[in-house]
C-alpha cells in the first residue's frame, strides 16, 4: 500500500479532491464556447476573491512571471522604482527590476521585520520613486504586513503600488479596491487551492493610464494585448485549459465557504500550529500573532539540522515542510498553513516532528505539541 503524503508547505499547497478531478476531465479548445464559459465565470469568481471591480488579467505562469508583466508594462528603462523588502521575496523583485533595466532605490529591513509606513513615506519622497513594489505576505519569514497604511502613503505620494500577494489573497484580508492597491500579483498554487501554472494581476485605473508611456518591451506579457482578449471571454495566447477549469472549481469552493469564514479558519490554524511549537519549546521565527496566518517559521534546538529534519519528515512519515533561506537554511523549517488544510493536518505534522525530536535525544515530552494545537484550535474556533 502506497504511503499517504502530507503537503504542508505555503507552496505549492494541497488540492481539493474536486479540484484534481476537474484537472481529469476531458481538455478542451481554448478558443471554443465551452472554454469561454468557463473563463467568464473563473474571471468573476477571480474580481470577488481580489475584491476588485477591474479587470484581473490571467496568465499561465508562475507568480513571478505575472510580477515580472507588472514591471514591463508600467515602467521604462532606467525609471525610478522603490523596492521594499524584508525577506526573500522582496529581494527577488528588486533583483528583477534591476535585470530589467530599472533605477531600485532598496528600503530593506532585516529578514523578520515588518515595512512601516513613516519608512516608506520618507523613502519616496527622497528617491522620487513613481512605482512601489510592496510583499503582503513574506514567505520566506511568514511576516505578513499591515498593508493598508502602506498603500495610503503609495496613495497620498502620487505612487503605483505593486503589491505581491502571492501567498496572501484568499488567506488573509486584502481589500484590492477599497485598500487603493494598483496593482495586485497572485498565483495559483497556494491559498486558491489550484496545482501551479497560473498567476494574476490585477489592475487599476490609475496603473493603467502608466501602460501606453512605459517602454520596457513587453510581448507574452503585454497587459493591453491580454485585456483586450480577455473582453472576448478569450486569451492571446494558449492557457492552460484544465488548470483554469480545476480553478475555477477551487474558486467555487472558496466563495461557498466565504472569503471571511476563510480567513478565520487560517487564523485559528495558526494559533493552533505556534501553540504546538512553543509546547515542545522551540523558539518561533515567524511573528507571535494572528498575523502569521499563512505560516509557522520555527528554529530547531541546538544541534538538530533543519534540513535532516525535514528530510526525516518526508522519508519516514510522508510528510512535506519547507525549510529556510540564505543562513537560517540549517536552522529553520515552515510549516504551511494555507488553502486546503485542516487541523488534522497540523497535528499530524506537530506529532511527527515531536517524534523526530524525541528520537534525537532533545528530552521532549511526546504529545504536549498535539494537545496545545487541538486546545489553540478548538478555542479560536469557540471564540
Amino acid at each position: 500500500m502506497s504511503r499517504k503524503r502530507y503537503l504542508l508547505t505555503p507552496g505549492p499547497t494541497p488540492v481539493p479532491p474536486e479540484v484534481l478531478a476537474a484537472m481529469a476531465e476531458p481538455v478542451i479548445h481554448h478558443r471554443s464556447p465551452d472554454f469561454k464559459r468557463v473563463f467568464a465565470e473563473t474571471r468573476a469568481r477571480l474580481r470577488e476573491v481580489f475584491r476588485t471591480r477591474n479587470e484581473v488579467l490571467v496568465f499561465t505562469a508562475s507568480g513571478t512571471g505575472a510580477f515580472e508583466s507588472a514591471i514591463v508594462n508600467l515602467l521604462s528603462p532606467q525609471e525610478r522604482v522603490l523596492a521594499v523588502s524584508c525577506g526573500e521575496f522582496g529581494e527577488r523583485w528588486r533583483s528583477m527590476a534591476t535585470a530589467l533595466g530599472c533605477d531600485v532605490v532598496p528600503l530593506a529591513y532585516a529578514w523578520g521585520e515588518a515595512p512601516l509606513p513613516g519608512d516608506v513615506e520618507r523613502a519616496l519622497a527622497e528617491s522620487g520613486a513613481s512605482v512601489v513594489f510592496l510583499v503582503h505576505s513574506e514567505t520566506s519569514t511568514g511576516v505578513v504586513c499591515d498593508l493598508e497604511p502602506l498603500l495610503e502613503v503609495c496613495g497620498a505620494a502620487g505612487a503605483v503600488s505593486i503589491v505581491d500577494a502571492v501567498s496572501s489573497l484568499g488567506a488573509v484580508p486584502l481589500e484590492t479596491d477599497a485598500w487603493g492597491a494598483d496593482v495586485v500579483v497572485t498565483g495559483s498554487q497556494k491559498a486558491l487551492m489550484t496545482p501551479p501554472g497560473l498567476s494574476f494581476v490585477s489592475v487599476s485605473d490609475r496603473a493603467w493610464e502608466r501602460v501606453g508611456r512605459a517602454t520596457l518591451p513587453r510581448f507574452y506579457w503585454d497587459w493591453a494585448r491580454a485585456r483586450a482578449k480577455q473582453e472576448a471571454d478569450n486569451t492571446p495566447f494558449t492557457p492552460a485549459t484544465s488548470t483554469l477549469v480545476a480553478l475555477n472549481v477551487a474558486l467555487g469552493q472558496l466563495l461557498d465557504e466565504g472569503l471571511e469564514h476563510a480567513f478565520a479558519r487560517h487564523v485559528a490554524l495558526g494559533r493552533a500550529c505556534r501553540a504546538g511549537i512553543k509546547a515542545m519549546g522551540l523558539d518561533l521565527y515567524s511573528p507571535d500573532d494572528d498575523s502569521a496566518a499563512v505560516l509557522t517559521g520555527a528554529l530547531t534546538p541546538d544541534g538538530v539540522d533543519a534540513v535532516e529534519l525535514r528530510l526525516a519528515l518526508r522519508d519516514r512519515h510522508g510528510i512535506t515542510i519547507a525549510g529556510g533561506h540564505g543562513d537560517l537554511v540549517g536552522r529553520l523549517f515552515r510549516i504551511g498553513h494555507i488553502g486546503y488544510v485542516d487541523i488534522y493536518d497540523i497535528v499530524t505534522a506537530l506529532a511527527a516532528i515531536e517524534a523526530q525530536l524525541a528520537e534525537l535525544g532533545t528530552g521532549l515530552e511526546r504529545g504536549a505539541a498535539v494537545a496545545a494545537a487541538t486546545d489553540a484550535f478548538d478555542a479560536a474556533v469557540r471564540a
